[in-house]
């Protein structure tokens, strides 16, 4: 029998960058960025969601709402009914702009039933968790990022099962989101790729996607050569003309740059003493920020003693 816990439980989860430049829809990266999840089981029928921080203002607060389309999904695979429930969601990931906000908030539903749940570990594995996302979001970058946290690359099998492998992030690699006003939807960006492309292209793409795994855990001074693409980034450059700009401008002065994920945000490596120069390129309107790569993916964390 599923036995549901009766307190509060609390998750965590991380934003997260894809592609990092060629290794399209299979690299990731975690960013010490996070959305918190809090819930709690309640007598009553429905859900009763607060929501503080990105997306407080245009969110939905029914069933429609993706943390708790995701909890459903868990909880009818655990194989327990839970017919309401209080849901906190605390935003600070941003919307649209490429840091995985839907696969935050995907993952870290599921990982909130699955902790809900007495044993909801020892009946989903973390493979389960992802297998249960991709339902959602049908590419695995993102995803198994949030889900296993610093530098993953994730792939589908012939089957359709995902699997990821996830590597230590070299210390001196020290990322920086420059972060655009516009938002830019996921599903917009994908209808810009094209159907085939070049085999030159490729090539390209998939030397550089191998360098990359060197650049990241062994040698960061690679990372100019190890970021460079040829298959997505200018393909979809009339959907972020600025950022597009923005990553030849840092990578002529030597920055490391990319779009991250589906844009418009870019992704780029570099040291504090380059933000001021980042900052000046990039322009006021955009937020330039140096963040940590957070080594561990969505986790169940302590409640507060004010939220208990």
């Amino acid at each position: 029998m599923v036995e549901l816990r009766r307190d509060a439980v609390r998750v965590v989860v991380p934003a997260t960058s894809a592609n990092l430049g060629p290794a399209f829809d299979s690299a990731g990266l975690a960013l010490a960025v996070y959305d918190e999840l809090i819930a709690m089981v309640t007598d009553d029928e429905g859900v009763l969601i607060e929501i503080a921080g990105e997306g407080a203002d245009t969110l939905p607060r029914d069933e429609s709402h993706l943390v708790v389309q995701s909890m459903r999904r868990a909880f009818a695979w655990l194989g327990v009914e839970v017919p309401g429930f209080i849901l906190r969601c605390g935003n600070t990931i941003p919307h649209g702009r490429g840091l995985g906000s839907s696969a935050a908030a995907i993952v870290g539903g599921i990982v909130l039933a699955r902790a809900m749940v007495v044993d909801g570990r020892d009946r989903m594995t973390d493979a389960d968790v992802l297998q249960l996302a991709l339902e959602q979001e049908p590419h695995p970058d993102n995803l198994a990022a949030a889900l296993h946290g610093g530098f993953t690359v994730a792939w589908l099998e012939q089957d359709g099962r995902a699997d990821v492998v996830g590597m230590p992030v070299h210390a001196d690699v020290h990322p920086v989101v420059l972060v655009p006003p516009q938002e830019l939807k996921t599903a917009q960006a994908r209808e810009m790729l094209p159907d085939s492309v070049p085999f030159a292209d490729a090539s390209s793409n998939v030397a550089r996607a191998a360098l990359l795994v060197h650049a990241m855990t062994r040698e960061p001074a690679r990372l100019m050569a190890a970021t460079e693409d040829r298959l997505h980034q200018q393909r979809r450059a009339a959907a972020y003309p600025d950022s597009v700009a923005l990553v030849r401008q840092l990578r002529d002065a030597g920055i490391p740059a990319v779009i991250s994920g589906a844009g418009p945000t870019v992704l780029a490596f570099a040291d504090a003493s380059t933000l001021p120069t980042m900052s000046g390129v990039a322009g006021e309107s955009w937020i330039v920020r140096m963040v940590d790569v957070s080594v561990e993916g969505a986790r169940e964390v302590p409640v507060p003693l004010a939220e208990g």
